[in-house]
């Protein structure tokens, strides 16, 4: 079990926009940074970072906290692992105290099949390097193919013994249980015997993003016709081929940089390339391309380069990902190598200024690209250009930007030499299907919705006053709690002529204690539990502190009370987000008057109350002509009284709220 003290190293230590920066790509918003979501599919970023809070919010999907629920969402990190990592990342040393057995038990299967990957990372690295098959067959094909020790540590390559279970037999004895060696396919169960479904191949980890171990590829260096080249890992609780990328966990940083994701097919061909200096580089390992993929590099960058090798069969196969890529509104650029040569073997032989030019130079837009692939075939059979042309339109037709679209119906109106308004007119027909397709599904959504409204009530609800009243009061706790700031009172006191008189009086008071103070005057507890719950832990904290550190506050929080706090917290970042400055539009911010803020908020409340009561007043009210309601009508017009004094002194016309 991690210590305490080493929980709070990393809480003090750890940058909420450093290790978000890890998997998202963010750019600076005011004192903030925005970004694309990742929990989402979207184009606009509603994603904010506050570096002063220490907090993220997610507008697109709710969620938000600290960089430690960051991890816990996005790699379904537990706690601990979420720890474990931050420490590893700002190099803490992890300080354990002893782990109950129930605390044992208690870790998931999850966890368990992700602690036996990194074991077996670990065993096939250390076979490679260490043992005498390892470094007479896999040390020295990894060094036939020109990779040095650091390449191989970097990423941590292996070997898996050509016999039928040592590293099953190694697993078992140092306590892994067999049916997680089975569930994520290192070990294959065959009735009462158990073998290694890598044997005699050299490995390949493949990590998450987060650089946690979720399968293996595996490359078989015999020449059994039998066997396959590579063998993958099978799908798993932890590893979906297609919602990985090989090389991801050593790209991230530079993609996120140079703005640029470099997208192979092949382990080798990501490694040589790092090799040779370029880091931003990914493999879909020998799948088509899917959209899982395509977003996990959106995250990091909208720029795309798709490298191909020179086989023209293998080129028309791996186009069809470019449409994907493009519907996801990214950038798409494609260069293919010489013939006999794919990004491996080009990479190897070249130098890494050379290798720099010739990805500059050959890197072609996929309109060029498509037209210099198909041309010459299609050049001398009109049917065959019709194809190709229609071909290339269609590919368009997948760009969600209507300017993007428009510079690209130019461009093959050029390439083509044909009529642009052809293009057009083809262009309108294909995005024309592609919008009726789309309201025919929102039309079927709205009136399965109209069903489901009609079934239930037709009437608006009425907005939640004492809910947004309730929150916005936490919200000025968590915001200024501890400002001090000069605050006004009536008092009604004696003059010299012996009559009652308002006397206003100025006093200084941190907000904390003004709220806390004016809630017990009024004998007022909030109705909502949440608030309430919040409320009396914070007045709590502000008794207890000197100083409000938010960041502090949430790492103590419970998870329930963390992610309302942090949704509060974050409320004011979304007006950054829409950039109403650079339209001229000022947006006034709370801060400029805190203490008219605070006053009109608990008098808001107050007035909620009092109007509340009035309404249980009259509803004692008897029609009876007998019945005697004096008193009950004198207290009525005395809390009349009261809102037209809270309504003077909020410059607001007196209304109803129920």
């Amino acid at each position: 079990m991690i210590s305490k003290a080493t929980i709070d190293t990393v809480f003090e230590t750890a940058r909420v926009e450093e290790v978000i920066g890890d998997f998202v790509q963010l750019k600076r918003a005011g004192s903030n940074f925005k970004g694309l979501s990742p929990f989402s599919d979207e184009r606009s970023p509603s994603f904010m970072v506050s570096p002063v809070k220490q907090i993220w919010k997610d507008f697109s999907s709710g969620k938000g906290g600290n960089s430690v629920a960051f991890l816990m969402e996005h790699e379904h990190f537990t706690y601990p692992e979420a720890i474990r990592y931050l420490a590893k990342k700002y190099n803490i040393e992890i300080e354990e105290t002893e782990q109950t057995e129930a605390e044992k038990a208690n870790t998931d299967v999850r966890e368990s099949m992700y602690l036996v990957s990194e074991f077996a990372k670990k065993y096939f690295h250390e076979i490679l390097t260490n043992s005498d098959e390892g470094k007479a067959i896999g040390y020295s094909y990894f060094k036939e193919r020109g990779f040095t020790n650091e390449t191989i540590k970097k990423f941590s390559l292996g070997y898996s013994p050509d016999s039928w279970d040592p590293f099953t037999k190694e697993a078992l004895g140092k306590g892994y249980k067999l049916e997680f060696l089975e569930s994520t396919g290192l070990t294959i169960v065959k009735e009462d015997k158990q073998f290694d479904r890598f044997k005699g191949r050299v490995m390949f980890p493949i990590q998450s993003m987060s650089g946690r171990t979720l399968g293996f590829g595996g490359r078989i260096l015999t020449n059994d016709k039998k066997a396959a080249k590579y063998l993958n890992s099978p799908e798993s609780d932890i590893y979906h081929k297609s919602k990985v990328l090989y090389g991801i966990f050593q790209a991230k940083q530079s993609i996120a940089k140079q703005n640029n994701c470099y997208l192979v097919e092949g382990y080798t061909d990501v490694i040589q390339f790092n090799q040779s200096g370029i880091e931003n580089v990914v493999a879909s390992s020998g799948t088509a391309l899917t959209p899982d993929q395509i977003r996990l590099i959106n995250r990091l960058t909208k720029n795309i380069t798709v490298l191909f090798d020179g086989d023209a069969a293998g080129l028309r196969a791996s186009i069809r990902g470019i449409d994907l890529i493009l519907e996801e509104g990214m950038n798409v650029k494609v260069c293919t190598f010489p013939d006999g040569d794919d990004p491996d073997s080009f990479a190897k032989k070249t130098s890494y200024e050379d290798l720099v030019a010739y990805l500059e130079n050959n890197a072609k837009d996929f309109i060029q690209f498509k037209a210099s692939l198909l041309m010459n075939e299609a050049k001398n059979d009109p049917i065959k250009k019709a194809d190709l042309i229609r071909d290339m339109v269609t590919s368009i037709s997948k760009i969600p930007d209507r300017i993007q679209r428009e510079i690209y119906i130019q461009e093959c109106s050029r390439i083509m030499d044909i009529s642009e308004q052809v293009l057009v007119s083809t262009l309108a027909q294909l995005v024309k299907k592609d919008i009726a397709e789309v309201e025919k599904k929102g039309k079927q959504d709205q009136k399965a919705f109209e069903v489901v409204k009609n079934e239930s009530q037709v009437q608006i609800e009425k907005i939640d006053i004492l809910y947004g009243l309730e929150r916005k009061i936490i919200e000025i706790l968590l915001l200024y709690g501890n400002v001090e700031e000069e605050f006004e009172d009536d008092l009604m006191k004696t003059n010299e002529e012996g009559e009652v008189v308002t006397v206003t009086e100025k006093t200084m008071s941190k907000v904390y204690q003004r709220i806390f103070l004016s809630l017990q005057e009024d004998e007022v507890e909030l109705a909502n539990p949440l608030f309430r719950d919040i409320y009396n832990d914070l007045i709590a904290y502000f008794h207890q502190n000197e100083v409000f550190n938010a960041e502090h506050y949430l790492m103590h929080l419970q998870p329930e009370f963390a992610q309302e706090v942090t949704d509060i917290l974050m409320e004011d970042e979304k007006l950054t987000l829409h950039n109403w400055e650079a339209q001229n539009i000022i947006v006034k911010q709370k801060n400029h008057s805190i203490t008219q803020y605070v006053s009109e908020t608990i008098l808001t409340m107050r007035w909620f109350l009092v109007d509340k009561i009035i309404e249980e007043l009259k509803a004692e009210i008897k029609p009876e002509p007998e019945s005697d309601n004096s008193e009950t009508l004198s207290m009525a017009m005395d809390y009349y009284k009261l809102i037209n004094s809270f309504s003077k002194k909020l410059g607001r016309v007196m209304s109803r709220y129920h």
